[in-house]
């Protein structure tokens, strides 16, 4: 007689969400403690919880200890699984507040960094009409690099994403919203800091004999430099990491001048040749295609499309 296999979880209970949501908080946080702060109970309490998850799911899923804290393989499958199950339970009220006709729930953003301190960004202007109009949604924003937001975006953990366009997919829906002009930057421990306009390199191939330090993934920065062939010879994972290895005075590196103009004004840098060497990059908000976007999806993407048109009338 074939014997029929039991499911080692069974029936997810109100219990099993919550738990996992702590987890959830422990994993992003890097461990018990930290996510004591976010979660606003104590860390012998978070600990309590996620053990009594691992017994739940008759799994380890963290270990810690001297060494620190660190997901097991198991951990980081049930953390991965648990952005996709949670990402649903959210889609589920968001779907329950669309029958009820009201705008609740709960509007996780993500953006790519540094863009709070571009002029031409009204990404706090939007969030400002979005509550006025609906007030009772909860807004979670999250800074991250471009491909963790289109990841992100694409499986359901983020419903709205502003990132620089920098390739398409058929699977995301992209409104342009502003753009940004990127400088070549140099430290003031730099040798070309102090060079003047003739001992600058002349173009592109003589920026070659100089060491950079580029983004370490798909975007428009990993693009230029492809496209005009300079080596990478360090990597950053964002915009202060590129700052920081530009500061060494070790490496050139490609930064928004916006956010770049602190570090000018206090001596600590420079553009070099900025008539050559730069480049202009559209910024784009991102939703996906389907399943069709909530209500409360699509009034974020309305006030964002409003707030960056109605800056663009007025700088006209």
């Amino acid at each position: 007689m074939q014997v029929k296999s039991r499911a080692a979880l069974g029936q997810l209970s109100d219990m099993d969400i919550r738990l996992l949501r702590v987890f959830k908080s422990v994993a992003e946080c890097g461990g018990m403690a930290a996510a004591e702060l976010e979660l606003n109970i104590g860390s012998s309490t978070v600990s309590r919880h996620v053990k009594d998850l691992e017994t739940r799911l008759g799994l380890i899923l963290c270990r810690r200890g001297r060494g620190g804290f660190a997901l097991t393989a198991e951990g980081q499958q049930i953390y991965a699984e648990t952005l996709r199950l949670l990402a649903g339970v959210d889609a589920f009220r968001s779907s329950v507040d669309e029958i009820h006709r009201r705008m609740g729930g709960q509007l996780s953003i993500a953006v790519f960094d540094k863009t709070a301190s571009n002029p031409q960004a009204h990404i706090g202007q939007a969030i400002a009409l979005f509550t006025e109009l609906a007030p009772e949604v909860s807004l979670h924003l999250h800074v991250a690099p471009i491909n963790a937001i289109e990841r992100g975006v694409l499986d359901g953990q983020f419903q709205v994403g502003v990132i620089p366009g920098h390739r398409s997919s058929q699977t995301l829906a992209y409104d342009e919203l502003f753009t940004e002009t990127m400088f070549l930057y140099c430290g003031a421990r730099h040798p070309l800091f102090q060079a003047g306009p003739a001992q600058e390199p002349a173009d592109w191939e003589a920026l070659r004999a100089h060491h950079f330090a580029g983004l370490g993934y798909h975007s428009p920065n990993m693009e230029i430099s492809q496209q005009v062939r300079l080596q990478r010879k360090a990597t950053g994972y964002d915009q202060e990491s590129i700052a920081t290895l530009i500061l060494s005075g070790k490496y050139l590196g490609f930064l928004p001048d916006h956010y770049a103009q602190a570090f000018v004004r206090n001596g600590q840098m420079r553009a070099v040749k900025a008539a050559l060497f730069r480049y202009d990059c559209s910024f784009f908000g991102i939703v996906r295609r389907s399943p069709q976007p909530s209500r409360v999806t699509v009034a974020f993407q309305e006030c964002l499309q409003q707030a960056h048109q109605a800056n663009d009338k007025s700088a006209a």
